[in-house]
C-alpha cells in the first residue's frame, strides 16, 4: 500500500487516481499508523514552502515520517513542494526544511532568463535524466512534463542529480538518494510521461 501523506496541501486525489490506474493501491491519509504501515510514501504539495512545512509540523506527522525514511529506509517520492521541503530550506520562507536530501531551494535568477520568460515557470517542459535511473525506465522518447513553481532544487552533490530541465539556464528537476525521490514537476498532470512515471515508482521500488 502506497500511502500518499495529507497534510492539506497538493493534488491528493488527482495522484491516487494515476496509482490506482498503473495498478498500485493508494490510500490518502493524515494518520500516523497509516504512514507507520505504508510500503512507500508519497509527499505531495503546492503552494508556499513555510506553508507548507508549518502545515507538516502541525498535523504531528514528522516523527514518524523522520522514522519511516531515515530509520526504515521505506521509499518515499516527493512531489513539486512535495520534494522542495526535503531539501535544508528555501529562499521562499525562513522555516528548515526536513533536511532528507542536501541541498536547497533557490528563487530562479531572473538575469538568466530571456525575454519574456515569466515566473512561474508554467507549462510543458522537456527534461533529461539518468539513464540507470529506475523511475525514469521505459521510456522510448524525450518526456515531457507539467511544471508550476517559481522556484527550483539545487543540490550539493551532483551524485543526487536525477533529472533536469531548462528554462532560461539548466536546473535540476528532480533528485534521487538511497530511497528518497523527487520531482518538481507534477507527475498527476502529465499524461502518459506521468502514467509511466508513477508506474516506474509503483512497480520498480
Amino acid at each position: 500500500m502506497i500511502t500518499i501523506v495529507d497534510y492539506k496541501t497538493g493534488n491528493l486525489q488527482s495522484i491516487a487516481n494515476m496509482i490506482r490506474k498503473v495498478g498500485g493501491e493508494a490510500v490518502i491519509s493524515d494518520k500516523a499508523e497509516d504512514i507507520a504501515s505504508a510500503d512507500k510514501l508519497i509527499l505531495p504539495g503546492v503552494g508556499h514552502f513555510d506553508y507548507g512545512m508549518r502545515n507538516l509540523k502541525q498535523s504531528g506527522l514528522q516523527e514518524v515520517l523522520n522514522k519511516r525514511v531515515l530509520d526504515d529506509k521505506i521509499t518515499i517520492l516527493g512531489i513539486c513542494l512535495g520534494a522542495q521541503l526535503f531539501t535544508k530550506g528555501s529562499d521562499e520562507g525562513n522555516e528548515p526544511g526536513l533536511s532528507w536530501i542536501d541541498g536547497k531551494t533557490v528563487a530562479f535568477t531572473k538575469p538568466m532568463l530571456e525575454k519574456g520568460m515569466k515566473i512561474p515557470h508554467m507549462g510543458w517542459s522537456d527534461v533529461t535524466y539518468k539513464a540507470s535511473s529506475r523511475l525514469f525506465g521505459g521510456f522510448s522518447e524525450t518526456p515531457r512534463f507539467y511544471f508550476v513553481h517559481s522556484y527550483h532544487l539545487v543540490c550539493n552533490s551532483a551524485e543526487n542529480e536525477l533529472t533536469h530541465c531548462n528554462y532560461g539556464y539548466n536546473f535540476v528537476a528532480g533528485f534521487e538518494h538511497d530511497n528518497i525521490i523527487g520531482v518538481q514537476f507534477h507527475p498527476e498532470k502529465s499524461h502518459r510521461f506521468g502514467l509511466q512515471i508513477l508506474s516506474n515508482f509503483v512497480n520498480n521500488y
